[in-house]
């Protein structure tokens, strides 16, 4: 919007839809090793949610709802999350995400890569929610890291 006056409608439509769209967002994350979609999908619904808000009320609510300085740390420890999931398998005896070598006692292989999975998801999910937003934010910004 070229004007600083924002309309009531869609800060209150955003603010309506916003929670709505990061549920969902989880849903799909949570339910990923179910049905179709997973981490990236989920991750992409809940930067939608965020970024929702950022068009509709600009700089001054985004500033509030997801700090800029975590953007980049929280981008990391989905990346660890994945990755470390992965070194935890081929130190216990597996390959890279073998999830049947996790070592988590009192489940068999069947519960085991159900977890591994749902902790791979999480990763993706944050990471791809985080890019997402620091790329939005870049491209407002309009810095060049060229």
């Amino acid at each position: 919007m070229t004007n600083k006056e924002h309309s009531p409608i869609i800060l209150l439509g955003s603010r309506f839809l916003s929670p709505y769209i990061m549920l969902f967002g989880f849903y799909v994350i949570f339910h990923g090793h179910y049905s179709p979609g997973g981490g990236f999908q989920g991750g992409t619904l809940l930067a939608a949610s965020l970024l929702l808000i950022r068009i509709a009320s600009g700089t001054e609510i985004a500033a509030l709802q997801f700090k800029d300085y975590l953007a980049t740390p929280y981008a990391a420890l989905g990346v660890l999350i994945y990755f470390g999931t992965g070194l935890v398998a081929i130190f216990t005896g597996g390959y890279f995400l073998d999830y049947e070598q996790l070592p988590i006692p009192g489940l068999e292989a069947a519960d085991l890569r159900y977890w591994g999975i749902l902790i791979i998801e999480l990763g993706i999910g944050l990471t791809v929610m985080t890019v997402l937003v620091l790329i939005y934010d870049n491209m407002v910004k309009g810095e060049d890291y060229a």
